[in-house]
């Protein structure tokens, strides 16, 4: 076999193996950005689905379902595992956390004892929304995995007042 035809052989397989590798790319990157869609609608039917209640609406419920202020008896058998988005609608900006009883957590917010920027804001006369959404149902393996997606989905961390990306299992 004269060597311009093993050399146009060669070439032949280089470009096709070329292009199996770039086509193999680009599924595995239709197939990431699929996963990555289904779970920015998941975490937004999530979030939509949340009661929203600004924190006086929160701490009037709390103090009407729970018992006196001071008395936080919610902390006790109503509390639950859960991620919370705080929404400063005058900034336009997302704080995200979780937390094993997670009214008590929100409530920390708004105290002065949780994020210090979030409380200046608060402080200083912005308006919050808080939604709530529960571990249970969520479809989350774990509360560190339903507060990434979620700092994720709502730009918390470079457009928000979070200062990691969440926590890691």
């Amino acid at each position: 076999m004269p060597i311009e035809w093993v050399l146009l052989l060669c070439l032949v397989v280089a470009v096709a193996v070329f292009a199996f590798i770039r086509l193999a790319q680009f599924r595995a990157k239709v197939l990431a950005n699929t996963a990555v869609k289904r779970q920015e609608r998941h975490i937004r039917a999530l979030a939509e689905g949340a009661l929203a209640v600004s924190p006086e609406e929160y701490f009037a419920m709390r103090e009407r379902s729970f018992g006196d202020p001071g008395t936080p008896l919610y902390e006790e058998d109503q509390d639950f595992r859960g991620v919370y988005v705080l929404f400063n609608e005058d900034k336009n900006k997302y704080y995200v956390g979780q937390g094993v009883r997670v009214l008590s957590r929100i409530n920390n917010h708004f105290s002065g004892r949780g994020n210090g920027d979030v409380y200046a804001d608060y402080k200083y006369g912005d308006m919050f929304t808080i939604r709530i959404i529960p571990l249970a149902g969520s479809g989350a393996d774990s509360l560190n995995q339903l507060e990434r997606e979620t700092i994720e989905y709502f730009d918390a961390f470079a457009g928000g007042y979070n200062k990691t990306r969440g926590n890691t299992d």
